[in-house]
């Protein structure tokens, strides 16, 4: 007896069939109506939970801020720069306007404005897309145009770009069809001259072309999880017409070229003379044409209409830099101790070091980190386990912890 009430009970909760209104019997395996019941519930929920993360995951419902407002969340992590934040509070306004207006009834077609940064290392253009993708709670991704190749050779196809930031979207297919993409160093992947060459550029042309369709608009087959792709491996489709691209490159020299440009477009033989411009000012004044002269293909300009440029950090931004933003380096030590419950104090003199071995280096806001971490890294090892309440960083200590800093500038 005591056997058989054993094999007739619910296996999940239990409950002896002669309790149960109804036991459903499987090949090894039992469950009443009440556990049924909510089965069904639970299935349901997550059902409904899952519709929703598809459909409208928390990426999906951007609230799109003014082109004004875009700017004014982005003054408060990037120091100057004001002609670079204006172009690209306005791209992301009108790409992600664009994307939430695509089922209005009028048929006209907005294209997508791919943008284009030309500025210095250290000049802050990661900086920026990378504030403006927190800013908007998208999916972003960062990608290095050097280590792209052509299809078919050693190294990263143009594809692996879209499998990354399906990668940082947590795997959600929809939420990649609308985040940001920035390519780091486009400049490196000029064609060398200004004639097509006749041997296939595994690294330069050949990569400007395979970008071409990912900066328009196609279907990307991407690895599930990244890597190599396999004949017999399940592969994710992405539309890329609503993933917004941004690329940036220093563009070392381009300032030669658009200053040949401006003096042979003078009337008669008048030349630049005292009016010559500066090279920090003659980007502002970069064209179409003077990329297509450094080695970029028309047709990859053509598929980044917003260029806009970065200008070199002068002593006061970067001394801004190093005090004003939210993400400020010295606000950042100044926590780090708070947290071991010291004091740090930068005295006024010791910060004016600071820029000025920065301005010497001339690697912008880079080479103030590098500073900053040398200047600091002896003050991080031993504070923990000193009993001390405050330190002061002096003048002093950052001309004997910087004395060896020669190696950097040569580096």
């Amino acid at each position: 007896m005591a056997g058989k009430k054993s094999s007739s009970f619910c296996s999940f909760c239990g409950k002896p069939k002669e309790e149960a209104t109804m036991l459903i019997s499987g090949i090894e395996a039992n469950i009443c109506d009440a556990c049924v019941e909510q089965a069904s519930k639970i299935v349901d929920v997550e059902l409904s939970s899952s519709s929703k993360s598809r459909k409208s995951s928390p990426d999906f419902q951007i609230t799109l801020l003014k082109p004004s407002e875009i700017k004014k969340h982005l003054d408060e992590y990037v120091i100057g720069q004001d002609q670079a934040k204006k172009v690209l509070s306005v791209a992301i306004y009108n790409h992600y306007k664009r994307i939430m207006n695509a089922g209005d009834k009028d048929d006209t077609e907005i294209e997508k404005s791919n943008v284009l940064l030309v500025g210095e290392t250290g000049t802050g253009k990661t900086l920026l897309v990378r504030t403006l993708a927190k800013i908007l709670k998208v999916p972003f991704c960062i990608a290095d145009a050097t280590v792209l190749t052509e299809a078919g050779y050693v190294g990263e196809d143009v594809e692996s770009v879209i499998s990354r930031l399906y990668q940082a979207s947590d795997y959600d297919a929809e939420a990649t069809q609308r985040g940001i993409v920035y390519i780091d160093e486009i400049d490196k992947i000029a064609r060398k001259g200004d004639n097509p060459s006749i041997s296939r550029d595994v690294s330069g042309e050949g990569v400007q072309q395979g970008l071409l369709k990912l900066l328009e608009g196609t279907i990307a087959n991407i690895a599930p999880e990244g890597g190599r792709k396999h004949p017999d491996q399940k592969f994710v489709k992405i539309d890329t017409r609503n993933i917004l691209f941004i690329c940036g490159g220093a563009f070392s020299g381009i300032e030669r070229i658009i200053a040949k440009r401006l003096n042979n477009s003078a009337i008669g033989f008048k030349s630049l003379g005292k009016d010559r411009m500066k090279d920090d000012d003659l980007i502002e004044q970069i064209a179409p044409s003077d990329l297509r002269s450094f080695g970029l293909i028309p047709e990859i300009i053509g598929r980044m209409p917003m260029i806009t440029y970065l200008q070199p950090l002068d002593r006061d931004a970067l001394k801004n830099i190093l005090l004003k933003p939210k993400n400020a380096l010295i606000k950042q030590y100044v926590r780090l101790m708070e947290i071991e419950g010291i004091k740090l104090v930068f005295d006024k003199k010791a910060i004016e070091l600071i820029v000025s071995k920065a301005v010497e280096f001339k690697l912008g806001a880079r080479g103030l980190r590098t500073i900053c971490e040398k200047l600091m890294l002896d003050v991080m090892y031993e504070a923990p386990s000193r009993n001390e309440k405050e330190i002061t960083i002096t003048s002093e200590m950052v001309v004997n912890k910087l004395a060896d800093l020669d190696d950097i500038k040569a580096a």
